[in-house]
């Protein structure tokens, strides 16, 4: 005899049998859609707040032939982007641009070069007895001192020699010396004076036997020009000097040379009440 199954049972029975199999229907589904997204191809969806991307146009993949020339997009956010310690290197960009600029300024700046008169040297004296002329051969010398941190160039040097407001003798020298910097040297020029025609009387005085001191008063006005990185500029000097034109003269030294002690010197010295 066979048995006969309920309606009720038929329908717990099927009930039963769909969800035994629940689990491997769902392990299937899910790697179906999984495959069908694979196989989707990209799309960007553009709303109302996104924009379209403009290296690949909204396509997902780039062309072969641009892959060495792009670079990697970074977030605007991106900690990378943002600036560490500006302010510090702005700060020490300005304080290196001032101090270079100082520097700059400061050595290269034209600082003054300084004509001093040292004297007349030495004077030669010729008689010319026809013609009641005195020939003097002054020989005189200037120190310049070089302030600055660069050579300078004496270009030219002119100087003219007057007596009784009347030029008697002129002489122009050009590159006369070069100075070093921070440093004076001492330039020496001769120019040639006549005293004739109507000083002849300085004749008569400078050969009168009878008089012991022969010297006359000369007026000297001397021009040197300098030059020192592209910048010109000019010196005058006027002087009187006194000079005996009866014989031959030479200055004597303006200062004595300085003698240090020695050891047995400075003893003696201490050992003086």
């Amino acid at each position: 005899m066979g048995s006969v199954l309920s309606p009720s049972g038929r329908g717990a029975a099927a009930g039963r049998g769909p969800r035994a199999g629940d689990g491997d229907e769902d392990g299937l589904d899910g790697r179906d859609r999984v495959e069908d997204i694979a196989k989707f191809p990209y799309v960007e969806f553009t709303g109302q707040d996104s924009v379209t991307c403009p290296t690949c146009q909204g396509t997902g993949c780039i062309p072969t032939e641009q892959v060495n020339e792009l670079v990697a997009l970074i977030p605007y956010s991106d900690q990378r982007l943002r600036p560490q310690r500006t302010k510090l290197y702005v700060l020490l960009s300005v304080l290196l641009c001032l101090l270079v600029s100082g520097l700059v300024v400061f050595f290269l700046f034209p600082h003054s070069v300084l004509v001093d008169d040292d004297g007349i040297k030495v004077v030669q004296v010729w008689f010319d007895k026809k013609n009641s002329v005195v020939i003097l051969a002054i020989t005189a010398t200037l120190r310049v001192k070089n302030s600055n941190f660069y050579s300078v160039t004496v270009t030219s040097l002119t100087s003219q020699v007057q007596y009784m407001n009347t030029v008697v003798g002129t002489q122009q020298i050009s590159s006369v010396s070069s100075i070093q910097p921070l440093s004076d040297k001492l330039v020496n020029f001769t120019v040639k004076a006549e005293l004739g025609g109507p000083f002849s009387y300085v004749y008569f005085f400078c050969t009168f036997p009878k008089v012991k001191v022969h010297n006359i008063v000369i007026f000297m006005r001397t021009s040197v020009k300098l030059s020192y990185i592209g910048h010109a500029t000019q010196s005058s000097l006027e002087t009187y000097h006194y000079v005996d034109c009866s014989t031959n003269s030479t200055a004597a030294p303006d200062a004595r040379p300085r003698r240090s002690l020695a050891p047995r010197d400075a003893a003696g010295a201490a050992m003086e009440p």
